[in-house]
């Protein structure tokens, strides 16, 4: 009985380590930041904008780190970008005006702050946030883009709605012809949300950045994203950089949850795009 007594000790024991390293796991992938470097070489790239670096906030679904959001745009600060891109998924509900306000005013102060909808903007009332960030000082691309100019030479930053915005919107196909029509054959770099490759791997624009998959949730060793946002197994396209038909799709691994199933593995996730002319 002694015997048996041990040994239910320790199989409590080792429940008891396992139970804390999981609940450590489980904090950390939801809690601590990383960072992902990605250098691009283009040939077409103006060699001015040689070293332009994007930072990349996206699926914050109003996730917040330390007070005030002091952490994650501390972080964003010692990244050094030349410009922010927020792409989609700021907020889950729409009582949020003052969590977008004083986010994009800090990171406005940082590098300016291009911003693109999410679906979940649509769902609870986009055009008041597209209101709230620009009035922080942000710039909304809703199907639109601006031209960034250095010593003469110009790159072009667009911005598509999410699918889920007004249905007779600008496709992006047509936006790109604009840019073409407009600017000739500039270098672009198109934010959008959803990750959706089979669209933007044979699209003009030079580097697409997206979101959406939230990594896949819980992320396994060799395996990769497990469940898509919407809960499918194994999904296609949930982080990293993908090569499409001479371009290149980021599709960061966001940085908030999805509210019922947190993440696992797979940390708070900032892409930082680097732009290098080859």
């Amino acid at each position: 009985m002694r015997k048996k007594g041990k040994i239910l000790f320790r199989l409590f024991g080792c429940a008891i380590v396992l139970a804390v390293i999981l609940a450590a796991l489980v904090y950390d992938s939801n809690h601590r930041i990383v960072s992902e470097e990605f250098e691009l070489e283009f040939e077409n790239l103006p060699e001015s904008f040689d070293g332009f670096r994007i930072v990349q906030l996206s699926d914050l679904h109003e996730k917040v780190f330390g007070e005030g959001n002091a952490d994650l745009i501390s972080q964003v600060s010692t990244l050094e970008p030349d410009i922010i891109a927020i792409t989609g998924d700021i907020v889950d509900r729409d009582d949020q005006s003052g969590y977008i306000s004083s986010l994009v005013t800090e990171l406005s102060k940082i590098a300016p702050v291009y911003y693109v909808t999410g679906n979940h903007e649509w769902a609870v009332g986009a055009r008041e946030i597209i209101s709230v960030v620009e009035e922080a000082g942000g710039t909304a691309l809703r199907n639109e883009y601006v031209v960034l100019e250095r010593d003469g030479e110009e790159i072009a930053i667009a911005g598509i709605d999410d699918p889920n915005g007004p249905y007779d919107m600008k496709t992006p196909q047509e936006l790109e012809e604009e840019i073409y029509e407009t600017e000739g054959d500039i270098f672009t770099v198109l934010l959008a949300h959803r990750n959706n490759y089979d669209l933007y791997s044979n699209m003009d624009s030079d580097v697409i950045l997206c979101g959406h998959a939230h990594g896949g949730l819980w992320r396994l060793p060799f395996v990769g994203g497990l469940l898509s946002s919407d809960h499918t197994f194994f999904p296609d396209y949930t982080a990293g950089v993908y090569e499409g038909n001479g371009n290149y799709i980021v599709v960061s691994r966001g940085l908030g949850d999805g509210k019922d199933i947190p993440r696992f593995l797979n940390n708070p996730h900032i892409p930082v795009i680097v732009l290098k002319s080859s």
